[in-house]
Parts: structure tokens; sequence; C-alpha cells
């Protein structure tokens, strides 16, 4: 196909940069910092040609080249045993992590961020979100069959929130039901720290055959190398690598690059499209275009290869035939793909190409010299070691420490504070919290969604976790949660990250799922800011340490740094997404009972901890330390929550995170709308708190189960066999359609549905 690409007579060739080393360049305004641009100059032993210059500009942007933050990130690797590996089929590195589930069916999984993009615009900044982590599970070979979507935003009731959450929930809704994928999961937090940089992750699963796994390499000298979907525009030239490694200001409109555009239906031909060449084993190595296009997959797949590459790039096909040669380089235009055809394969795949009225255009071949070489009209304008730009750009060991400020705030613990009056009613309490906007239902966010399309959708929102089928035969299916909490980050980053974790790893247990891998969106503020770079540095640590005592390990992931405004951070937020298999999601676990009569069991012990809980946020309190991480106790509930679902011993189990035990039982009664009686005071006396601190304490390790009469025996035999501690404090009471606390309060499911369900609608109509 003829590329309409427009013919320039003053392009920058390599002999002409050779020629003439005197000439000024925009290594600045690129994002490279001078010693970036000396060594560029090293070594190409000469200056960089005008596109050469936007190749390694977008490449060792901080987006793309994880440059400051890649020592750190090494942990996750260096920590993983033998043990750990043993599911793991592709790991770090690849456009996604893959991990074997049984029976020749493997899943690939990965969280990524598209933070800045969508607060410039939100619409099409989560919508392009959406896609491109869609384009990294297909470029593994898998068919995606579901996504999630962890969000923060500003303050609820802040004048630019409401255009926030619309655009980015439209975006999200708009994009993912287009390509007909469920959304079977997230979070949505309200914190005055998001203001300026809500964080907007997107996570997507794939599922495909052990043999279908395709990587994103260029082998094969004579190997033909095409870029196929839609054209090349200039949407997003310097979107996401450049935008998502500047922190925003004001006085730098440069900063803030126009953001991608995307094309839900064209995505969706796609990945039928790229399904058909793979099932024919049609192309050799695949990469998709997201963060520095055609610089990126040019590159990476030449790095990743045997030898070279050799691209014509007047053959791309364009949407805008002014584009220079840089632009065409830089640009994030969606909805594209470059692949590696055999000689042979050329017309089978140009057939596939014509059934799906797919555009495409052949650019080059593989190489044996070594050598990313560009040409435009037939002359040379970039000519690098593809290592160079991919893979050995530069690292930084920043400077770290931590704050001073942080003995004072951890000191501050609230229960000493002079913001702890306890609440007289404690009725009047769990609705306040209930109603609260980050403990308030998310069903107007969840609603917009497709959560069932496609029907493999075992469970979604607001359950604990997500779960898929994967085999409609054997009913082999996954389960995926996500969590983060950046109040308990900030008061201590290294055990934020392994709560974090933690939350994660235990609410796919209590799905009934086996805790199997990690992936993980790291979202921090400034690196040049040492006391972020602590707080980034201890919450790798951490979440690596906490990997390897769970036996769970990262398979890949995504670092967002620069998430601050006027010298202000966020608060360290590490989201980690856990995935977990079912022998058959028939045996999944709903987040709430329905039986009348069943008793209802409190796992683990409870402790007065509320620094940096929700009630303690509801009273304007941040101090203290967060809750005690205990990965043996994790372990060992998740342990019993999996061989009770197995076995039918609880039909129904919630875990107990932020809101504590109020929260826990206001749901778990809400999601089918039926009533429990619980006591509180033996539970209170066993662990020596107050019957209000049993309530709203977020110690962890804790969960509630409903557990049939027939099994009760059994269960507790299996508990103290454990020596977990459980405790038996109610029984479900459907004809009551209440949630009574004996001694406390009775609360209608009709007043708490109200409470619960009104908040968001309240602010965002």
């Amino acid at each position: 196909m003829t590329s309409t690409a427009k013919t320039n007579f003053n392009i920058d060739t390599v002999a002409n940069a050779a020629s003439t080393p005197e000439t000024e360049l925009p290594w600045a305004e690129l994002g490279l910092k001078d010693n970036e641009f000396t060594r560029i100059k090293e070594i190409l032993d000469r200056r960089p040609t005008a596109a050469e210059l936007a190749m390694y500009s977008v490449m060792w942007s901080e987006h793309c080249s994880y440059k400051s933050s890649k020592v750190h990130l090494r942990q996750f690797g260096d920590k993983v045993t033998e043990e750990m590996k043993e599911h793991l089929l592709v790991g770090i590195g690849e456009n996604a992590g893959v991990v074997d589930i049984g029976d020749g069916w493997a899943v690939t999984f990965k969280v990524e961020s598209h933070n800045h993009p969508s607060f410039v615009e939100p619409y099409q900044g989560a919508a392009t979100g959406i896609g491109g982590i869609v384009r990294d599970i297909i470029s593994m070979g898998a068919r995606p069959v579901a996504v999630m979507d962890p969000l923060r935003f500003g303050a609820i009731d802040h004048p630019d929130t409401a255009r926030l959450v619309h655009g980015i929930v439209s975006g999200i809704g708009g994009y993912g039901n287009s390509l007909g994928l469920p959304n079977i999961g997230g979070e949505v937090v309200f914190d005055s720290v998001y203001q300026g940089n809500p964080l907007v992750n997107a996570l997507a699963v794939g599922v495909l055959r052990h043999e279908d796994i395709r990587l994103a390499n260029a082998s094969g000298v004579g190997n033909r190398v095409v870029l196929f979907g839609a054209r090349t525009g200039g949407d997003g030239i310097g979107g996401a690598s450049v935008l998502a490694s500047e922190s925003f200001d004001s006085t730098k409109p440069s900063k803030r690059p126009a953001v991608q555009v995307g094309d839900p239906f064209a995505e969706k031909v796609l990945i039928e499209c790229c399904l058909e060449l793979f099932k024919a084993s049609i192309v050799d190595g695949i990469q998709d275009l997201g963060a520095a296009g055609i610089s990126c997959a040019t590159s990476e797949l030449a790095s990743n290869g045997e030898g070279g590459m050799h691209v014509e790039l007047t053959s791309v096909l364009l949407r805008d035939p002014t584009l220079t040669p840089g632009e065409i380089l830089m640009s994030e235009s969606q909805e594209r793909m470059m692949a590696v055809v055999t000689p042979e394969n050329v017309a089978a795949f140009e057939a596939v190409m014509a059934k799906w009225d797919v555009e495409y255009s052949w650019l080059g071949e593989v190489t044996d010299t070594g050598r990313l070489i560009i040409d435009w009209d037939g002359e040379t304008i970039v000519d690098v070691d593809p290592r160079t730009v991919a893979h050995d750009g530069p690292v930084y060991n920043r400077p770290f420490h931590r704050p001073e400020w942080l003995d004072g705030v951890q000191a501050d613990s609230f229960l000493a504070s002079e913001k702890a009056e306890l609440p007289t009613d404690l009725g009047a309490a769990v609705v306040e919290l209930i109603s609260s906007p980050n403990m308030a239902s998310k069903s107007w966010v969840t609603d917009q969604y497709d959560r069932y399309v496609q029907g493999n959708t075992a469970q979604a929102m607001p359950d604990d976790a997500g779960v898929i089928r994967v085999d409609e035969e054997t009913g082999l299916g996954v389960a995926l949660a996500t969590d983060a909490n950046g109040r308990y980050c900030y008061l201590n980053p290294y055990d934020g990250a392994r709560l974090a974790l933690a939350e994660a790893y235990r609410n796919v247990a209590t799905s009934g799922a086996r805790p199997l891998a990690v992936t993980d969106c790291l979202n921090f503020g400034s690196p040049e800011d040492p006391e972020v770079m602590w707080q980034f540095a201890e919450s790798v640590t951490g979440l690596a340490d906490a990997c390897q005592e769970l036996g769970v390990p990262v398979t890949g992931g995504n670092v967002s740094l620069y998430n601050q405004t006027g010298g202000v951070a966020i608060h360290p937020t590490p989201v980690v997404g856990v995935l977990g298999v079912f022998d058959d999601v028939a045996r999944r676990t709903p987040s709430g009972w329905r039986e009348d009569g069943q008793a209802i069991y409190l796992l683990g012990v409870t402790r007065a901890e509320l620094d940096g809980s929700e009630w303690a946020n509801l009273r304007g309190h941040l101090g203290g330390k967060p809750p005690v991480v205990d990965l043996a106790q994790e372990k060992a509930l998740a342990e019993i929550l999996i061989n009770a679902s197995r076995d039918g011993m609880v039909d129904a189990a919630h875990d107990l995170s932020e809101g504590g035990l109020a929260a826990a039982l206001v749901e778990a009664s809400l999601r089918f709308g039926v009533g429990a009686r619980v006591g509180l005071d033996e539970l209170a006396a066993r662990d020596g708190v107050s019957v209000f601190e049993a309530l709203f304490s977020e110690s962890q390790a804790r969960a509630l189960v409903s557990v049939p009469r027939s099994e009760e025996v059994r269960f507790n035999d299996m508990c103290s066999a454990r020596g977990f501690e459980h405790l038996r404090i109610g029984v479900v009471d459907a004809a009551s359609e209440a949630l009574e606390v004996q001694g406390a309060f009775t609360l209608t499911l009709a007043e708490l549905s109200e409470a619960h369900e009104g908040t968001l609608p309240k602010y965002f109509g």
C-alpha cells in the first residue's frame, strides 16, 4: 500500500549531522537533561539527527526508560525464588506477564497508568489508557477478557472533581464497553491530595494457550517489518512519554502535549485481526504501539532480536501529511501494531488484513547489522544501536532520605489526639461511615460499565474480587483484585506497600481463588525530591519482600512518577493487583450472605488500630502508624478461606480492610439484601478492645464469613487445627430486614441502602 507521506527536501540526515556538529537542537524542550544530550553525542560519536533526537527523547523519558526507578525495581527479580517461578511463563521485561493456570491454559495481565493525560483531557486520557493496556495483552498472543480500573480523585466536593469523574468514568466505560470487555472491579478513592493529579490506572487480563505466547522481538534476517492498524497522526506526539515525565507546572506549556485520541471500534477489529494472525502462526514477533510510538516499537523489536532493522519511514500511512519524520517517530496515535513476518507469510498476512479491512504498510526488514537504520526517501535519518535507545538509557541512583517530618506524624496517633472523641451513637457513626465518599457504594460508577458481556463473568463489583471463567468445559477461571491505601503508605511506605499486597491477596482468597501472581502500578511524586524517592524505595522494598514471603511473583507493571503539582506530591500509592486461580469458578464465594440462620464468624484478631483509618480520615486526622502487617497470618487466613470455599463450608466471605468490621457487616448485608444479628461483647472482651474499636478498627488478616449450620463443626475444627483465631459473632436474619448489633444499634437495610447508595449521585447526578 502506498504512503501519503510528504516529500521533504530539508531532512536532517545522518551525513548532514556528521558534517554540521554546530547545529543547535531543541534537546531541553524535548525533556532531555544536559548530561543526557551529552551522552547521546558520545554514543553516536556525533550530534544526533532531528529524528534520532526525537527517538532518544521519548525512549529516555522517565515514563519509558524507568531511569529513576530501575535500580530499585530489580528487587522484584532478585527476590524471586525457584518456587515462585513454578507458574511463571513470561516475567518482567515483556509487554505483560504470563502465568500458567493449568490444563494448557495461561493468563496474561498487567496494570498501567494514564494519570497525566487523564487530567488534561479526562475522556480521551482514560479511554486510551484502556486501549493501551488492552494492546499489551493482545501483543502477548492473548484474547483480552476483562479490564479493571483503580481510580483516585481529589475531594468529592471540589469544583474540578466532577469534571474529572464524569470524563474519566465515561472514557473508561465508553472504550471498554465498545470493545465488549467486562469491567470486573477496581477502586474509587477521593482525597484532596489527588486534586491536581488524579490517578487513572488500568488493568487488563487475557487468556491464551501455552503455545500461543508471542514475544516482542525481531529475529530472522530478511523477515519483513509491517505496521498495521490506524494511520499515524499528530495526536499524542510526546504524549504519555513526555507528559508523564514532568510535574504539572503552569509555566511549562510544552509539558502538556496533545492527548491521544482513541477509536475502540478500530481496536476491536485489531483484536480479531491479531488473533487470526496468531492462530495461523503468520507473525514471528509483535509489538503494540503505545508510549513513544514507532520509536518504541522499532527500537524494542530490534533490541530484543538477534540483529538489526532497516525501515523506510516514508512508507508509514499518515492521517496528517505535514508531519515531520521526528513527529512520525514520536506520535502516540492509537490502535496500531508492528509485526515481523517471514517472506513466505507475506501473502497470508495481506489476506488477513484484507479480510478485516485493516490498513498496513511494509516498512522494512530485519538485518544482521546490529543497527536500527531508518530512511526517509532513501536517505538515512536514523543510524543507532537499538539497545542504546530501548534498553541502555540513563540510570539514576537518585539520592533519597527519610523525611524529618515523619517522626512527628507517626507520633500523632489518632486515639491519643484531640480529634478522637468517640461517638455516643454507634448507629449514627456507622451511617456516617458508609455514606462517606470512600466507603459509599460505587454503583454510580460501575453501572456505567458492562460487567457481564461475553458471558464469562462469574463475579464482579461489589464483590471483593472479579472472577472470570476461562474454560467453559471445566470451569477453570481466575480472580483479580487491586488495592492500595495512600494514607497507610504516607505513614509508613514500607508497611503500606505490604498492606496493599496483603489486601489484594486477601480479596482474591475471600473469593475462593488461590493467589498466584502480582502486577503493580507505582504512583509517586517527583523522583528529584529525595523524600519522595525514599518513599518509592521503601515501597518497592516492602512490596518485593512481601511478595517473597507470600510466594507470589511480580510479573510486570508500571511506574508513574511526577504525580505532583506545584511541589506538592500525592500520597505514595503503590496499586497492587493480585491474580488467583480457580479449578472451577462455580465454587466462587460472594461477599454477602443469603441464607437465613447461617452462623456469622469473624476470623482473625482485632486490635485498637485506627491510625490512617477511614474513621480517622472522617475526623480530619492523618497520623500514627498503619495497622500491623503479619503476612504469615494473611497466608494462614487465605488457606482457610480457599479450603472452606472449595469444600462448601462457607457461603459468603468478605475481607476486613477500610472501614473495618462496620463496613464489612453493612456491605455483606446489602449485597443480597439480607439482614443479620450480631453481638460484639465477647469479641471486645477477648481482644481487649471497645465495641467502637471492634467496629471501626482496620486490623488486618481478618475476614467475615457465613457458615451453614451443617458445616459449623467442620469449619471450627479446621480453624482450630490451624491455630487461627475465630469467633461466632452472630447469625444471618433474613426476616429482620435490618442489621442489629446487640446493645449498640439496629439499622434497617432500607436506611443503610439509602445512605450507602446516595453519596455519588448527590455529587455527580
